[in-house]
């Protein structure tokens, strides 16, 4: 399995895990009170540092046993990887329209922090699973 695939199974799995115990925490926080009066900037910025470090320390281990060749980036490579970060972007745009529309509509700084983490993680995760299957399956660029 190419690095780059195996970067992209890394950013997927800790892009869902992440964001997964960040919504476990803010959803047992909340219990009856509304999501909007639930503290969450802490859990937030943790669930951030978590997959930031994580990916680090994951991207160094995979590095140092696998192939010493293994960083190389062919063609294929770089096509697959160019494909991924653009269908990934297009989340990380819509992410940031909403933001603006709910700033604008003068909503709660919880429901626009939420809607822009939101937006990073589904931008992690299809890009992710579109790096994935181009590997899996093939990649004719077009």
């Amino acid at each position: 399995m190419p690095f780059e695939e195996k970067s992209a199974w890394v950013m997927g799995v800790l892009a869902v895990g992440t964001y997964t115990g960040y919504l476990v925490v803010i959803l047992g926080r909340a219990g009856d009170a509304p999501l909007a009066e639930v503290s969450y900037k802490a859990a937030l910025l943790w669930a951030l540092g978590i997959s930031i470090a994580a990916s680090i320390v994951i991207h160094m281990v995979i590095g140092m046993f696998g192939p010493k060749d293994a960083r190389k980036k062919d063609q294929r490579d770089r096509e697959i990887n160019r494909f991924g970060e653009h269908i990934g972007q297009s989340f990380v745009v819509i992410g940031g329209v909403a933001a603006l529309g709910m700033a604008m509509a003068e909503m709660d700084y919880f429901w626009i922090a939420n809607a822009v983490y939101l937006a990073f993680v589904l931008s992690a995760i299809l890009g992710s699973t579109a790096k994935i299957v181009a590997y899996r399956r093939g990649f004719q660029p077009w």
